[in-house]
């Protein structure tokens, strides 16, 4: 039905994608102005609504740049406040959102603020904290801004130049506007990809002489927990009476990997950033565990027992994690 629908919205898409041609272009002729700032930043980013891996990208970067004063600048989706917002120790999920908060509670050396304003936002974290290098959390397309280093993903089984605008297709952005990344990374990529492929999908990229394509895929952690020091190896949850519950664009890879592991579970699937009620919440509590993912874990944390969550990271290529870490490392 939703497949229908989305064909159904063609006209439409053709409306958005026109209102997208003609925003890009009044930036591209300087009607819109963008700003670079001293401070240099780097954006993360995607031309499509969710599930290129943004958040794990975000915090693959903070390790790389763990020896530095970082910051990182969110718009904080679905959160409760409002304008410029810096994570504090008394933060919650609700003020800073579920991504930033996941980040603010992981490296709580980074200072992590959420503003839907970019500009403002990072003047702020300029003048409040002063930080060396500002991480910019997707804002590809807040052309206001003009990062000093921009990445931009894609999914190996849904390479942007293969889709088509919203609503038909998941295209926020034109396809063409991924010239001006510097670095485009393929996420969610098999373990063992042959370069042959490499380079058959590199050819449908086509990237610009200044643009390097990398290639990443998903590893996830052989344990489980529940965010304190409780860890349960993956393979002592075969037998159990298991709750799948997620919350995000793209479960799919999670799911197929519990299945590669032959873990058994009941799937609650949710929208992206969802807040779970008390009533969908009283589903889960027959189960014997909850198990769900790190974005979700930070809004149903403390809301029932025997919650888990696995966690996941990129992985690149020995040779591919070199040209990221000195591509970033040299922005000091």
């Amino acid at each position: 039905m939703l497949q229908l629908l989305r064909k159904i919205a063609f006209p439409i898409s053709l409306i958005y994608a026109l209102v997208v041609y003609v925003r890009n272009f009044l930036f591209d002729v300087g009607f819109f102005s963008s700003k670079s700032y001293k401070t240099p930043t780097i954006c993360v980013g995607n031309l499509s609504v969710g599930g290129t891996g943004k958040t794990p990208m975000t915090e693959y970067l903070l390790r790389i740049l763990s020896d530095r004063k970082i910051a990182v600048l969110s718009r904080g989706y679905k959160r409760k406040s409002n304008g410029f917002y810096l994570g504090g120790p008394e933060s919650t999920v609700l003020e800073l959102g579920d991504e930033p908060y996941q980040i603010h509670q992981k490296f709580s050396e980074v200072a992590v603020a959420v503003d839907a304003n970019r500009r403002n936002g990072i003047e702020k974290l300029q003048s409040l904290v002063n930080p060396e290098i500002i991480v910019l959390d997707d804002a590809f397309q807040h052309r206001k801004v003009k990062p000093t280093f921009s990445i931009l993903l894609t999914t190996y089984q849904n390479l942007y130049v293969n889709d088509w605008y919203l609503p038909t297709g998941n295209l926020r952005d034109a396809k063409k506007e991924a010239k001006r990344a510097d670095l485009i990374i393929v996420t969610k990529c098999p373990e063992s990809l042959q370069e042959d492929k490499k380079g058959e999908i590199i050819g449908k990229l086509q990237p610009k002489s200044h643009q390097k394509v990398l290639f990443a895929s998903l590893k996830y952690n052989d344990f489980v927990t529940d965010g304190r020091q409780n860890k349960i190896q993956l393979s002592q949850l075969k037998g159990k009476q298991l709750a799948l519950v997620t919350g995000i664009a793209s479960p799919e890879p999670l799911v197929e990997y519990l299945n590669s592991q032959g873990i058994g579970f009941k799937h609650f699937e949710f929208s992206d950033h969802h807040h779970f009620t008390n009533k969908e919440i009283e589903q889960f509590e027959g189960y014997e565990m909850v198990l769900t993912t790190e974005k979700d874990f930070v809004r149903l944390k403390g809301r029932f027992k025997n919650l888990y969550y696995l966690e996941i990271t990129h992985d690149l290529s020995p040779t591919d994690t070199e040209v990221l870490k000195k591509a970033v490392r040299d922005l000091c």
